[in-house]
């Protein structure tokens, strides 16, 4: 399953480095600077289950790419706008987009901009935070998940599938049916 981080920063940086460091097909989409840095110093995570850093592939926003079977969505709410269009290109037909953002305001864009079947309901718990050098901080250990389902509680083909990809990459996730109420609890 080839899955587009769109976010490389704290949250998405560290899920996503997770996810390529234990095998997963991961590339991150970023700015040019964003880009360059990574480029030359790879993506580090600091974290009380072992620190690691990987060299991520990379996408520069507004290069022409394929289409990705997730996007996984971990931008501020304040750039989420601008990251519609920085990853719809990448978005076809069979996509999942499984966003973790604050609150509920997102998944009508989302469904507004890309309708309603990609979109997934995600929550993600960590606490983490981007050093002065940019490595990824993990704050606190035992706080790192991710739960996602498919918005109208479903057990769907695609929502296991997307399960089995989660899960082993040294973080908890977990498959619900009833992902919108858990955003509600959370947001």
């Amino acid at each position: 399953m080839r899955i587009l981080v769109v976010g490389a920063g704290a949250t998405g940086g560290y899920f996503g480095a997770r996810l390529a460091h234990a095998g997963r097909d991961v590339t991150f989409l970023v700015r040019p600077a964003r880009a360059d840095k990574l480029r030359r110093v790879g993506l580090r995570v600091l974290s009380p289950h072992g620190d690691l850093r990987i060299k991520p592939r990379l996408l520069v926003a507004g290069a022409p790419t394929e289409l990705f079977d997730v996007v996984l969505l971990a931008v501020k709410a304040f750039g989420l706008e601008r990251a519609l269009d920085d990853f719809g290109p990448a978005v076809g037909p069979e996509t999942m987009i499984l966003p973790f953002l604050n609150g509920m305001r997102h998944i009508a864009l989302l469904v507004e901009r890309f309708g309603e079947a990609p979109v997934l309901g995600g929550v993600c718990v960590v606490a983490v935070a981007l050093d002065r050098h940019g490595r990824i901080v993990q704050l606190t250990s035992g706080l790192e998940a991710l739960t996602y389902g498919e918005r109208d509680g479903s057990l769907t083909e695609r929502a296991r599938a997307l399960d089995a990809e989660l899960r082993g990459a040294g973080f908890d996730a977990r498959l619900s049916t009833a992902i919108l109420q858990e955003m509600w609890r959370c947001g």
